[in-house]
């Protein structure tokens, strides 16, 4: 989220605020590219055969759990790959993609539309997947993004969706000024934090509790200390806890879909295929369990993690 925009623990969230909230731009808006997303571009079937592809990761952990989950797909169909930290923000591993030094990184539609242009207004995930390829530059693809998606959304505990009727946000503008929001500090100015609250629902809350830590955020959650919590949709602690995530029927925050961002012209078909299943196959509940694996009582590595996920989904042996 940022991941520029762009998920340690179980009582916290990693990513995501920092996946959706302050995309950071690169003046690389308005480049010419394929408007197919799935396009292979000229000699991509043959440009990197023999050569190991190096799967690159952003600067949260739930970026790394994707980037093994990549790998090992690509070494179970016979690819060789192997990771390799991507240390920085949207901003280097961009780069890094486009120069080939890298030639893929999961990434998140929402966040990586509004770096490339800070002025997009697409929200839905429809609408980003057909954005995005008209604002990618020169060297850069995206494959298919998955369903998965750990997206900004405003959560509450059971007892205050029961006391309040809560299903969405609509129904919490209605009591917004009598609520508290727990989010990162950055919400009170982006674009699909506070402002875009009030533009399309009419949501100015009590007040605005900022936390630095997303496991604080959870705890005055827990604690009646703020009624209402900026999360991802995929960290665990909202299964956990049995929160109650409410429904933005009008797409202020904008999706999130995990999406493999490729050097265009060198990746051989064979991997486009394999990282293409597997962007048909990963769930945003399975993130949410990639997540707990890692950050949970398990402790698993990231590289285990996902290799018991590519077995679950028949994706390794």
């Amino acid at each position: 989220m940022s991941h520029a925009r762009p998920v340690p623990r179980r009582r916290a969230l990693t990513l995501f605020a920092s996946l959706a909230a302050g995309a950071v731009s690169l003046g690389l808006a308005g480049c010419g590219a394929s408007s197919d997303p799935l396009s292979s571009p000229a000699g991509s079937g043959t440009a990197m055969a023999g050569k190991e592809l190096v799967i690159g990761w952003g600067d949260v952990p739930e970026s790394q759990i994707l980037a093994e989950v990549y790998a090992g797909a690509l070494n179970a169909a016979g690819i060789t790959a192997s990771t390799k930290p991507t240390i920085g923000s949207r901003e280097v591993y961009v780069k890094t993609v486009q120069d080939g030094s890298i030639d893929v990184v999961p990434d998140y539609t929402g966040s990586l539309l509004l770096s490339l242009d800070p002025a997009a207004t697409e929200a839905s995930a429809d609408e980003i997947a057909k954005a995005l390829p008209k604002r990618l530059p020169e060297g850069i693809a995206i494959l298919e993004p998955a369903k998965a998606e750990n997206k900004d959304a405003l959560v509450v505990t059971r007892a205050t969706a029961a006391k309040y009727e809560l299903t969405s946000i609509e129904d919490l503008a209605k009591v917004c000024s009598e609520l508290v929001i727990g989010a990162p500090a950055t919400f009170a100015e982006r674009a699909h934090g506070l402002p875009g609250l009030k533009e399309k629902y009419g949501c100015e809350p009590k007040k605005l509790e900022p936390f630095a830590d997303r496991g604080l955020i959870l705890k005055a959650l827990l604690t009646d200390q703020v009624q209402v919590a900026d999360f991802g949709t995929a960290t665990p602690s909202i299964a956990d806890n049995d929160l109650v995530v409410l429904e933005d029927p009008k797409d202020n925050f904008i999706a999130q879909q995990v999406v493999p961002l490729v050097h265009s012209s060198t990746l051989p078909d064979a991997a486009r295929s394999v990282l293409n299943d597997v962007s048909r196959k990963l769930t945003t509940d399975d993130l949410m369990n990639l997540n707990r694996a890692v950050s949970g009582n398990q402790k698993q590595s990231h590289a285990d993690a996902a290799k018991a996920w590519l077995k679950e989904k028949g994706l390794a042996s």
